[in-house]
């Protein structure tokens, strides 16, 4: 997918967006709805505080991570959310501070990690350079849910190659939270990063075939667009499907987002 080295960067780069979003909010902020049913954006940091949080402990401390996550077994989403409450989300600065604390800590585990091992993790260990790749997934979703709340169009980069990477990776995700039996059959996926430049994966030749810009894709495989909002299509009856029930995490699907359900930034696109 690429070097650890660099995926850190981008990381680091992608979770610096959240600290310029939330810095200098009010109480008032903090407490924001988010399109999320039931979360703030104080509730959207805490949880991503919390991922890190994770991902450095199964970095650096194996026996620690074990204690974490030993009571979440077939109830990890319950557990993630009672984590929240590990955080002060009547206390904007400290909330802020543990997310600057525990991002910091993740970060510097992952890139400290040799890069030919596998992190323990929750179902498989992972090489490290595809939990950044992971942890630029979870920061990406929930830094759309914070910027949607604030009325912010974010910038976005080539740094969502590694993104584009994992879904295509974690494709069969969505069959597995449905109860679908993934295909067999290999995808060709053609997205163009922001840049203009190409990133084609798969063979040349597929029948089932997915294109579109890559914050479209990003948007989709993350469930924070409809996809009857966004420029990506498919060729081929398995990837129209595949469109329907796109995800590039494990676990409940949850609500998504509906047709039209943010405004247009005046060019056409939500």
């Amino acid at each position: 997918m690429t070097d650890l080295k660099t995926v850190i960067a981008d990381l680091t780069a992608e979770s610096e967006q959240i600290d310029r979003m939330v810095a200098d909010l009010d109480a008032a902020g903090w407490s924001l709805p988010t399109a999320a049913p039931g979360w703030t954006i104080a509730d959207q940091v805490a949880h991503l505080a919390f991922i890190y949080k994770l991902a450095g402990t199964a970095a650096s401390d194996a026996a620690g991570f074990q204690a974490l996550v030993e009571g979440a077994a077939g109830d990890f989403d319950g557990a993630v959310n009672a984590a929240l409450n590990l955080y002060p989300r009547e206390s904007p600065r400290d909330l802020y501070e543990s997310w600057r604390a525990d991002r910091t800590m993740g970060i510097d585990a992952l890139a400290a990690f040799p890069e030919d091992g596998a992190v323990p993790w929750l179902v498989n260990p992972l090489p490290p350079a595809i939990l950044a790749c992971a942890g630029i997934m979870e920061t990406f979703a929930h830094g759309q849910d914070i910027a949607d709340a604030l009325g912010i169009r974010l910038e976005r980069t080539d740094r969502l190659v590694h993104l584009v990477g994992f879904a295509i990776l974690t494709r069969d995700f969505g069959y597995q939270a449905r109860g679908l039996t993934p295909p067999a059959e290999e995808f060709r996926y053609e997205i163009t990063l922001p840049s203009g430049q190409a990133f084609d994966f798969g063979p040349a030749d597929a029948a089932q075939r997915v294109s579109g810009p890559a914050e479209d894709f990003c948007l989709l495989v993350t469930r924070r667009r409809n996809r009857a909002d966004l420029a990506v299509t498919a060729s081929g009856a398995e990837a129209d499907r595949w469109l329907d029930i796109a995800q590039a995490y494990r676990g409940p699907a949850g609500e998504g987002r509906a047709p039209g359900q943010f405004a247009s930034n005046g060019d056409g696109r939500p």
